[in-house]
């Protein structure tokens, strides 16, 4: 037997939730091609697992890294936890597809501080182009989402009122055409311009063409608001019969495991992703901008923070930490009120000056009110649910980014099975490969089968461990040593090997 690259000796994980059993994988190609005792087999490349596990990679269900998956530094960040593809196109807000330079320019204004711009894309694109962007590009696989905001944006601008029959016409055209050439489901974004100013009749609408795939939701509001947002994310799906994946969906336990609970019991297909840990993070204008200001309308915004008194909700203040704020990088890492006393203003007053000066570009991570031992054990409950699936929500951009992007996934493989025993290894690889993707349609990953595409992980099942804090984020996480994408080694001996063997994923 000859291979292409061989895997010795490791613990297969296969994402199947069987027990974990000794063997080797074979490589030929972009394919496992045998899983077994391969004794006496020859490859070009040989990775010794001894002592270790064997999995499928990852697959991060949340991720914004639409501009930031060419970093190398990113790529190392989620290869070090065993992430081989990420979501893309999250939140209802992204690059494609836009038919104006005024709808790219918007998607990549707007949420400059959550996906950064594009390195190479600088006007109006299909998503066939965007993915094309991506195909071989990257050492990590990338799938896309088709983000509502975007579409409705193209179609009817910042418009803060309900789509005609024409225009949701125009948007529906939109979605089966972006569907058509290889979205996996739909995003919104329900808390953010333009996307909050749809109704739940719009939405079930541009759900109808998705045939399987899910709708993805941020939904319309969370943590003590999730009863309000699953109800409106349960009527959609009713009406429009699509399955529904909620994003990081977190707050206390006793109020949302019910919530999915109460909607599966009914017969709705309906999944989400959630990350361990208390705190989120966004763009501070969706935190601290009134509703009545028009986000989506960026120079109508600035003019009335210029002009008008804004009533302020001071009790967010000492929750905010500034993760980006670009000319004034030196506020990134410090809490609202500590950046202010360093300029020497109120916190009132330096936020609308951020605001203001970066044009509402400006991102922050946000303490939760539940921050603490209950906290903790909801995250928990939360992950365990079988509905679960992993998702980072990670968000790479800015000087001091919320940790989640450089240890979600290692935090979720060392402590959450380590020990807390949340899950087994067993379980944890079913929620975060074999179980994301079945929800994104995405058949030949999720498993070590002969077969699949090899997409391997190699990793120390007692090290694996998040290194990234609040204080120092930006830290790659420990015990993932070797990754194949695409059956190409692109993590050896935990350092990036240069290949770029991602696919661009179509379900």
């Amino acid at each position: 037997m000859s291979f292409d690259v061989l895997i010795r000796g490791g613990q297969v994980l296969d994402g199947t939730g069987a027990p974990a059993f000794l063997a080797d994988v074979g490589v030929t190609g972009s394919e496992i091609t045998a899983v077994g005792r391969l004794a006496g087999a020859e490859a070009a490349t040989v990775i010794d697992a001894s002592g270790r596990h064997i999995m499928p990679g990852l697959i991060d269900c949340h991720a914004h890294g639409d501009a930031l998956v060419f970093d190398p530094e990113v790529q190392l960040a989620a290869l070090r936890q065993g992430v081989t593809t990420f979501v893309l196109g999250q939140d209802g807000l992204s690059y494609a597809p836009t038919s104006t330079p005024e709808a790219f320019a918007y998607a990549t204004r707007y949420f400059a501080a959550v996906n950064g711009t594009h390195p190479s894309a600088d006007g109006p694109l299909g998503v066939r182009e965007l993915l094309a962007g991506y195909d071989r590009a990257t050492a990590l696989n990338t799938a896309y989402l088709l983000p509502h905001g975007t579409i409705r944006y193209d179609v009817m601008g910042a418009a803060e009122r309900a789509a005609s029959a024409d225009e949701l016409a125009a948007m529906l055209a939109r979605v089966e055409r972006g569907l058509s050439e290889g979205a996996v489901g739909l995003s919104t974004g329900l808390e953010y311009a333009p996307g909050r100013y749809a109704d739940a009749a719009e939405l079930a609408a541009l759900c109808a063409p998705l045939g399987g795939l899910p709708y993805v939701t941020h939904m319309r509001g969370y943590g003590a608001k999730a009863a309000t947002g699953m109800a409106e994310v349960t009527d959609i799906a009713r009406s429009s019969g699509a399955a529904v994946h909620v994003s990081h969906y977190h707050g206390p336990a006793s109020t949302l495991v019910p919530l999915i609970d109460r909607a599966r019991g009914d017969g709705l297909d309906v999944t989400f992703d959630t990350y361990p840990y208390l705190r989120g993070s966004t763009i501070l204008a969706m935190v601290a901008l009134p509703s009545w200001v028009p986000a989506a309308d960026t120079d109508r915004a600035l003019e009335l923070l210029e002009s008008e008194p804004i009533e302020w909700d001071a009790e967010l203040w000492p929750r905010i930490t500034f993760s980006h704020v670009p000319g004034d990088e030196w506020a990134e890492g410090l809490t609202l009120p500590e950046a202010a006393a360093r300029a020497g203003a109120e916190p009132d007053e330096f936020c609308r000056r951020v605001l203001i000066d970066t044009r509402l570009e400006a991102g922050c991570v946000m303490a939760r009110p539940d921050e603490g031992p209950e906290g903790e054990e909801s995250v928990r409950a939360i992950l365990r649910h079988p509905a679960h699936t992993g998702g980072s929500d990670g968000i790479y951009v800015g000087g001091h980014p919320h940790p989640r992007g450089y240890g979600a996934f290692a935090r979720m493989l060392g402590r959450h099975v380590r020990e807390t025993g949340d899950w087994t290894l067993e379980q944890a690889v079913v929620h975060l490969a074999s179980h994301p993707a079945r929800r994104f349609g995405l058949p030949g990953r999720g498993l070590i089968r002969t077969g699949q595409a090899a997409d391997v992980v190699v990793f120390d099942a007692a090290t694996v461990s998040d290194q990234a804090t609040y204080a120092d984020p930006r830290v790659p996480a420990t015990g993932v040593d070797d990754v194949l994408v695409s059956g190409v080694p692109v993590l050896a001996g935990g350092r990036l090997t240069g290949a770029v063997s991602g696919r661009a994923l179509r379900p």
